[in-house]
């Protein structure tokens, strides 16, 4: 890591097979707004666009970024074949996949390299 900071990576998890993989399904989605959800310090309530629809799904990062707010119009990877879950009252329809908060670093988006349409599977 840059600045000498030492990072160790984590153990590789357990093998899966092909046919596991193949049923996540990883999206591209723009993200059109970002509000605070009431009563949480941590979620965050994201509209995503996925071109075809648009969805609500929470994340834990009003605490990870100064303004959360800077992502809006931004695109990222989003896991959307997930169960909704409630969290703070809310129901989140997918996972927003970043990079980071497992290793207990500031998370980053994960964001393809160029613009894409929303709705692009990943893999």
């Amino acid at each position: 890591m840059k600045g000498g900071a030492r990072f160790e990576a984590a153990a590789i998890k357990p093998l899966i097979s092909f046919d596991v993989l193949e049923k996540i399904d990883v999206r591209v989605g723009t993200i059109e707004l970002v509000e605070e959800v009431k009563g949480s310090n941590k979620l965050v309530r994201l509209t995503v666009n996925f071109g075809d629809h648009k969805r609500t799904i929470l994340a834990g990062m009003k605490q990870e970024r100064e303004n959360f707010r800077e992502i809006e119009g931004r695109q990222a990877l989003f896991v959307v074949n997930l169960e909704p879950k409630k969290m703070a009252g809310e129901i989140s329809e997918g996972m927003l996949f970043d990079i980071g908060y497992a290793d207990g670093i500031r998370p980053v988006l994960a964001v393809p390299e160029n613009e894409v349409p929303d709705g692009a599977r990943a893999g």
